[in-house]
């Protein structure tokens, strides 16, 4: 009886979940005279009309670009950033590191509304206002503390044993973080520049301040949405919703354990 409650449970957890996601697709790929009508088909007549209507539209082409750039930026930006800082976690005893990573993590507790402003009038001063780089510094710093722990948790489930064999062998504290270390982390790395990478494309309230003739896809989709026709929105919204799915395909082999290749 459990075991049916909890897969009845999961089933309607999950098509909570799919059950709107479906249905954005079905708009996104109709046409016009399909997504104006009342209900919605489950299964339309598929139609590119609305994607290409989306793709087409003045401004869209540039914020994908945007975003893309953005998105990359800060992945790599937080992984290289991050990569020291939760090895260091992981690695090395010294009074409070407890209470360090609590303030690591408290960090995102404060609100960016606050900190709008000055951030607007540094990035001016810099000259990086409207720029992708200024919004891939504020995507990293948003980042950066769930990120450092993730990478911490990663490092500390890699055996110390197989760093000090790396050392014994010739390789430098250095090297063996290179060569032993990282190759049995990237499955958490990857996760990890995954989940900065996803978190970059879908912010919208840090972008929509630090770009004004630039903006990302989801500033752009959400500054039209009221005046946007339905096909827009669907489409929009499928775009995206999209990375997150097509990202986790991409590494789902990357993220199956954390292992990784062993030094021999």
């Amino acid at each position: 009886m459990r075991r049916v409650l909890a897969y009845g449970a999961a089933v309607l957890l999950a098509g909570w979940i799919l059950v709107p996601i479906w249905f954005v697709v079905v708009g996104a790929f109709s046409t016009a005279d399909s997504v104006y009508s009342y209900p919605l088909a489950a299964w339309p007549d598929w139609s590119l009309e609305s994607m290409r209507f989306f793709v087409t539209s003045a401004g869209v082409p540039q914020a994908l670009l945007s975003s893309v750039v953005v998105a990359l930026l800060t992945g790599v930006l937080t992984l290289l950033l991050a990569a020291p800082a939760g090895y260091a976690l992981a690695r090395f005893v010294f009074p409070g590191a407890s209470a360090y990573r609590l303030t690591v993590l408290a960090t995102r507790a404060f609100p960016v509304v606050v900190l709008s402003i000055p951030l607007a009038v540094f990035f001016l001063q810099w000259g990086i206002y409207d720029t992708v780089w200024g919004v891939a510094f504020m995507h990293t710093a948003l980042a950066l503390p769930f990120v450092v722990l993730m990478v911490a948790g990663v490092f500390a489930g890699v055996p110390v044993d197989i760093e000090e064999a790396a050392q014994i062998f010739g390789c430098s504290r250095v090297g063996a973080f290179r060569r032993a270390v990282v190759p049995n982390a990237a499955p958490g790395l990857a996760a990890a520049g995954t989940f900065a990478v996803l978190l970059s494309y879908n912010e919208v309230f840090a972008a929509s301040i630090l770009t004004l003739q630039e903006p990302t896809l989801p500033v752009f989709v959400l500054t039209g949405l009221t005046q946007a026709p339905l096909p827009f929105r669907y489409a929009g919204a499928l775009f995206l919703l999209a990375p997150a799915f097509l990202f986790i395909l991409l590494i789902r082999k990357r993220l199956i354990g954390v292992g990784g290749p062993t030094l021999r």
